[in-house]
């Protein structure tokens, strides 16, 4: 290729991606997460105030070159640098929320503007979200068929486990949570096998351990009656209701022992009346081969689908945060001139 022939080549290529910069450099806001679980979450929450002089870069904090995970990581950046203006740190609320400044880490999420949190135990709990597990279902399967109200089954649940759940809120905020610990918990209110016909068995156990629980504890402490019934109050001023408890606790054990067996099951029922129903219909046996390959190769991974459950957009839960991150990253709102000037209707 002549020399001539190549230079202008050249001097095209780079005056055409000289086109395709922005006119004028936005600003980068990292924001710190606690895992690469996270990323998407944060992202649906942050593109909504991007614009044309912000983005944001969803990443895991990172020191001398190393990669570091957990709450206390994404929080500590905030002590290095222009917090607000290039950083900010979004974490999974855990117990910190509702407990209130019981704690270092509780004091600096309810104190801290640039520190994002899920209100939500974590983010399994938002992806959990009861109003939307038939439609994850129906992704699944590709079968529309309700066969079992899981929305209710989990209101059913949290009402059944709310009052041992004040418990354990209120032994964080005295903190003797050692008396009385996550774990404690999430043993007592443990479903075991889940079976669609058993889901009424399964509730009415889980109320008769929560109440031999209560009781326990009841006797334990004598006199706190008083203050049990102000951290009851004080958490449905927070936002827990006894209908939505299931938001509150720990997520991993709500994602893993609770909402999965029972989608599992549902899922399976599912997916075998579709398949019998593609055998009674199938008008030979090649096109019932054919029709059952075709169905089985579409149906998907429940767990995968419930991290890409998004429908927690819908809950009031998520327009908190969205309302916390507002205050952050107010989007400008052009005046009249500037929006008649967009529009084309500018005098000229």
């Amino acid at each position: 290729m002549p020399k001539s022939l190549k230079d202008n080549l050249n001097n095209r290529y780079f005056d055409a991606a000289n086109r395709l910069k922005p006119k004028t450099s936005k600003r980068r806001i990292v924001a710190y997460v606690e895992a690469y679980d996270d990323v998407f979450f944060w992202r649906t929450v942050l593109s909504r105030f991007e614009n044309d002089k912000r983005y944001f870069e969803v990443m895991l904090p990172t020191r001398v070159g190393k990669l570091e995970r957990g709450k206390k990581a994404a929080m500590m950046k905030l002590f290095s640098g222009k917090v607000g203006q290039s950083m900010i740190a979004c974490v999974d609320a855990d117990y910190d929320y509702l407990s209130q400044g019981a704690n270092e880490t509780s004091s600096q999420i309810l104190n801290n503007p640039y520190i994002l949190h899920t209100y939500a135990y974590s983010i399994e709990n938002m992806q959990c979200y009861a109003p939307t597990l038939r439609g994850v279902c129906v992704a699944v399967t590709l079968n529309d068929h309700q066969i079992f109200d899981m929305a209710e089954y989990l209101r059913e649940y949290s009402q059944a486990i709310f009052p041992l759940f004040v418990w354990s809120i209120w032994h964080y905020r005295h903190n003797i949570y050692k008396n009385f610990t996550i774990s404690d918990f999430n043993a007592v209110i443990e479903t075991g096998n889940f079976t669609i016909s058993k889901a009424p068995d399964i509730l009415q156990r889980v109320r008769r351990k929560v109440g031999s629980r209560i009781s326990q504890l009841q006797r334990q402490y004598p006199d706190a009656k008083e203050s049990y019934l102000e951290v009851k109050e004080s958490l449905k001023e927070l936002g827990v209701t006894a209908d939505t408890t299931y938001l509150y606790i720990q997520g991993h054990h709500l994602f893993d022992n609770v909402v999965v067996p029972m989608m599992k099951k549902v899922c399976s029922q599912l997916v075998t009346e579709r398949q019998n129903e593609i055998s009674r219909q199938s008008q030979h046996s090649t096109q019932r081969h054919n029709e059952l390959s075709c169905y089985n190769n579409s149906i998907e991974d429940i767990e995968s689908m419930l991290k890409k459950n998004v429908g927690y957009a819908l809950s009031p839960t998520f327009q908190r945060i969205i309302d916390d991150a507002a205050k952050i990253f107010p989007m400008e709102t052009p005046t009249p001139s500037e929006s008649d000037e967009e529009k084309g209707w500018g005098e000229t």
